[in-house]
């Protein structure tokens, strides 16, 4: 049997005693609609298959890195109209985070990447909340905005919820869960979204909560109907090629007094 002393929710404590970690990744997903094709989980599962392909490369090439399992629920206020869409407040998400950022300082791991996969989880305050206050060192990976210019290349329409680029990992990794219709097309809307009355926040000048019941019409914001399994794939090796580094290089660093710099 393949080992995977990288990955907790498989390793036993012998495997974690004899890892000696340097590295947590821990990936956040959330549990709400993805247009009508998608499943909720779709957040989660996207941040599981990135942390388990970034992580077990990572580990082939040295990092010393463990990958724990997704947290599957994530901040929702702005999906409250539609049918369970599960939130937790974002002081409730610090309080979780903190205690499981306990939890590996106790266990001796101070680097810490935050892998997440959901656009309400806005997680930078909790960084700048914990600095100071904790020995770890946290860090931040929003995937989605991260592959933004190679994104732009992979895929026809940009993302925002439920497009093109959510859909393409979903019919390369989880294909079973992504619905077609008798014509095996996908059974969704095409992802149009309205505009407010104002200008300034159309413009993006000036911002607010979206309230999606009333921007979408089937939660979906981007059109998923270019999605391929090939771009999955394709996105995938970018974001691998980018993070596996890092979580080398972050293993292999020496936490002294000018850390990270």
């Amino acid at each position: 049997m393949d080992r995977r002393p990288w990955l907790l929710e498989g390793a036993t404590l012998v495997d974690v005693r004899e890892s000696r970690y340097e590295v947590a990744v821990l990936p956040l997903g959330a549990t709400e609609p993805h247009n009508t094709h998608l499943p909720y989980a779709t957040d989660t599962l996207e941040a599981g298959a990135i942390g388990r392909a970034v992580c077990e490369r990572a580990h082939h090439d040295g990092a010393r890195v463990v990958l724990l399992p997704t947290i599957p629920y994530g901040t929702e206020t702005n999906m409250r109209q539609l049918p369970l869409a599960m939130n937790i407040n974002p002081s409730t998400m610090f309080a979780l985070l903190g205690d499981l950022v306990e939890s590996l300082v106790t266990s001796g791991i101070r680097k810490i990447v935050l892998l997440n996969s959901h656009g309400g989880n806005d997680l930078k305050p909790f960084l700048r909340e914990l600095h100071g206050r904790s020995a770890a060192q946290l860090f931040l990976c929003d995937w989605f905005r991260m592959v933004g210019n190679a994104a732009s290349e992979i895929f026809a329409v940009p993302e925002d919820h439920a497009g093109e680029m959510e859909t393409s990992l979903g019919l390369a990794y989880f294909p079973e869960l992504v619905v077609r219709d008798a014509d095996g097309n996908l059974r969704a809307d095409d992802g149009a979204v309205r505009s407010t009355r104002f200008e300034a926040v159309n413009q993006k000048w000036v911002s607010i909560t979206r309230p999606w019941h009333l921007l979408t019409k089937q939660s979906g914001s981007g059109n998923p109907h270019a999605a391929s399994a090939e771009k999955g794939h394709a996105v995938m090796q970018v974001i691998v090629d980018r993070l596996a580094p890092f979580l080398v290089e972050l293993s292999n660093a020496e936490l002294d007094e000018t850390f990270p710099f």
